[in-house]
C-alpha cells in the first residue's frame, strides 16, 4: 500500500518523466495514461475529470487508481495500487512540484528536458523503493542533489564531475534540524512574511452571499545567519481556524498561548494556512457589486461593477460568462477604458479591469451572436480580483522576537487579499 510511480506527462499527453514501477507489468504506466487520456476525452471541461481514476488492469490483477493533478501545462501522475488515502498521494504531489519550484523556478516541458538528471535525482531521494515519501526538505535535498547552474552543465559536458560536486556538502544530514542547513550567514539578516488570503464564494441575484469562505497562508522568506529560534505574535490569531503548520512550528506552543515558535528554514516556506471564521458565523462581505441586465431572447447584456470598498482599489478584476454552445461572436462596449475579449474556443466573454478605484463603476454593455435557436448560456459569472495591502481576516504580525543568536533582524510584512466569486444572476 504505497505510491507506485510518478508519471508528468507535456500538453500532448506524452510522458516526459516516469519512475521505475514495483514490480508491475510494463504495461501498467500506460494503462494510467490511458484512463486519464480516456476521461479527458469525454470531459465538456477539462476542470470536471475527476482527480482519482478508477482503472482497470490486465487480466486478474488488482485494480488500482490514478491520482492526478494539473499544474501549468503539466499533469502529474501517480498510479496507486492497494487501500492508500488519496490525500496522502496528493500532499506528495504538492511538495514534490514545490522541490521542482524551488530548484527550477518556473516548472514547463523544456526545463524538465532540460535537467532531467536533476529531476530523476530528486525523484529517487524524494520517494523510496518502496513508494514511500523519503527526504522531502529542500535544505536537506540541496547538500544531495545540486541545484542546476551553467557552470555545473559546462562542468558535465567537459567530463568533470568531480569539479561539478566539489560544492557540495561533504557530510549531507549534518544539521541536526532537517530543514535547515548549519553554517548560514547572510551579511543582512532579514526575514518576510505574506499574508495571502483567498476569498471564495457563491452570490446570489440579489447580492447576499450564500457561501463565503476565507482561506489564508503565511508565506515567508528566511535570510537569516545562524540558528535563530523566533516567536511570532499575531494581532486577531483567535479567528483562525483549521489550521495547518510547517514542521519547524511548535505545535503546544500555539495551543497554549497562540504564539508561531520556531526556528525558520532557510530560504522561502510556507508558514502555516488557515480558515477565517468570523464571529457570529456572518459570511465574509464581498467587495464588489455586480447588477445585470441580461435578455436571452434578444441576446443582449448590460452588466455593472461597483466597488464596495472606501480606501482601496481593487486591482486585476476579470468577469467571466460562458455564453453556452453555438455562439459565434460578441460585440460589447467597456466603459473607463476597460477591455473585453471573447474566445471562440471556450465560448467564454472575459471583462478586464486594471484597477477600479474606490466606490468606482464600471459598465459593460453588448450582444452576442448563436446559430442556436435555444441559447443556454451559464447562469452565474466568474469574478475575480486582488488587494494589495489587504486582508479580510485583519491579520498582522504584531511583534517578533528572536533568540538563540544576537543580531536584530529586519522584518517586513506585506498582505494580499485574491477574490473567486461565483455571481449568479
Amino acid at each position: 500500500m504505497a505510491i507506485d510511480g510518478l508519471i508528468v506527462l507535456d500538453n500532448n499527453g506524452l510522458a516526459i518523466i516516469q519512475s521505475g514501477f514495483r514490480s508491475s507489468n510494463p504495461a501498467y504506466p500506460l494503462l494510467h495514461i490511458h484512463a486519464l487520456k480516456t476521461a479527458l476525452n469525454k470531459a465538456t471541461q477539462p476542470a470536471d475529470v475527476d482527480p482519482v481514476l478508477y482503472v482497470p488492469t490486465l487480466q486478474h490483477e488488482t485494480p488500482s487508481a490514478c491520482c492526478h493533478v494539473k499544474h501549468g501545462e503539466l499533469r502529474f501522475l501517480c498510479p496507486v495500487s492497494g487501500d492508500l488515502d488519496p490525500l496522502y498521494v496528493f500532499a506528495f504531489l504538492r511538495t514534490f512540484m514545490d522541490i521542482l519550484q524551488e530548484y527550477f523556478g518556473h516548472i514547463s516541458a523544456d526545463t524538465l528536458r532540460d535537467n532531467f538528471d536533476v529531476v530523476y535525482q530528486l525523484l529517487e531521494e524524494t520517494l523510496d523503493a518502496s513508494g514511500h515519501p523519503s527526504t522531502t526538505y529542500p535544505n536537506a535535498l540541496r547538500d544531495i542533489v545540486l541545484p542546476p547552474s551553467l557552470l555545473q552543465k559546462v562542468l558535465i559536458a567537459a567530463g568533470v564531475n568531480g569539479l561539478a560536486g566539489s560544492s557540495s556538502n561533504t557530510h549531507p544530514f549534518a544539521s541536526p534540524i532537517p530543514w535547515r542547513k548549519t553554517g548560514v550567514r547572510y551579511n543582512n539578516n532579514e526575514i518576510f512574511f505574506d499574508i495571502v488570503e483567498e476569498l471564495k464564494a457563491i452570490v446570489n441575484k440579489n447580492g447576499t452571499p450564500t457561501v463565503s469562505t476565507v482561506w489564508g497562508k503565511i508565506i515567508s522568506t528566511s535570510k537569516l545567519s545562524g540558528t535563530p529560534d523566533i516567536s511570532l505574535t499575531l494581532s486577531n490569531a483567535q479567528v483562525l481556524n483549521d489550521c495547518s503548520f510547517h514542521p519547524c512550528v511548535r505545535l503546544p506552543r500555539w495551543a497554549r498561548d497562540k504564539h508561531l515558535s520556531f526556528v525558520p528554514p532557510d530560504g522561502g516556506f510556507t508558514l502555516m494556512e488557515y480558515r477565517y471564521a468570523p464571529a457570529g458565523s456572518h459570511p465574509v462581505a464581498v467587495p464588489v457589486m455586480i447588477k445585470s441586465l441580461v435578455t436571452i431572447d434578444e441576446r443582449t447584456l448590460d452588466l455593472t461593477l461597483t466597488s464596495r470598498l472606501t480606501t482601496r482599489a481593487i486591482e486585476r478584476i476579470a468577469v467571466e460568462w460562458y455564453l453556452g454552445d453555438g455562439v459565434t461572436g460578441a460585440s460589447c462596449i467597456a466603459s473607463n477604458n476597460a477591455s473585453w475579449t471573447f474566445d471562440p474556443r471556450t465560448l467564454r466573454l472575459r471583462w478586464e479591469m486594471k484597477s477600479v478605484s474606490p466606490s468606482s463603476s464600471y459598465n459593460l454593455r453588448g450582444s452576442f451572436t448563436s446559430t442556436s435557436k435555444n441559447v443556454r448560456p451559464s447562469r452565474a459569472f466568474r469574478v475575480t480580483f486582488e488587494i494589495g495591502q489587504h486582508s479580510f481576516s485583519s491579520l498582522k504580525v504584531e511583534q517578533l522576537k528572536l533568540s538563540g543568536e544576537l543580531y536584530k533582524p529586519y522584518k517586513g510584512v506585506r498582505g494580499k487579499s485574491i477574490g473567486d466569486i461565483e455571481w449568479r444572476w
